[in-house]
């Protein structure tokens, strides 16, 4: 039996679906609210205009970078897309494109999408029909 997480919009819906021999739970899914979006947008946007001007002086633009990751860290919290950008911004020169209003955009638009998880294979199911004969 295999449980599938369906992310629901309403925080009060949690329940189980049973179908088949498989059980369906939907489970809610947290998204950031407008206020924090909106502090990390800004938050972004300032750290790529100053890194823009400090790209010539490495140590200050690592700065920068060091304190908006852990700002946006505070305001998102742990998620995996702020080390790419992280890593994007400690390479010189690279300052200058928008790499953390990118990384923001893109928790903002994909954090709440899972992938969705397939039931058994084919050849799975026809090794279970072919046990059970």
């Amino acid at each position: 039996m295999s449980i599938v997480r369906v992310g629901q919009t309403d925080p009060t819906i949690s329940h189980e679906v049973t179908s088949g021999a498989y059980n369906a739970e939907i489970v809610p899914v947290t998204r950031h609210s407008r206020a924090q979006l909106i502090l990390a947008f800004a938050i972004a946007g300032v750290s790529d205009l100053l890194s823009f001007f400090a790209v010539l002086i490495p140590p200050v633009e690592w700065a920068i970078d060091g304190v908006t990751a852990l700002a946006l860290f505070l305001i998102l919290g742990r998620r995996w897309a702020l080390l790419p950008g992280l890593i994007a911004e400690a390479i010189p020169g690279m300052g200058i494109f928008p790499f953390w209003v990118l990384v923001v955009g893109s928790i903002a638009v994909y954090d709440g999408l899972k992938p969705m998880h397939k039931g058994p294979s084919m050849l799975l199911k026809l090794l279970a029909r072919k046990n059970e004969k």
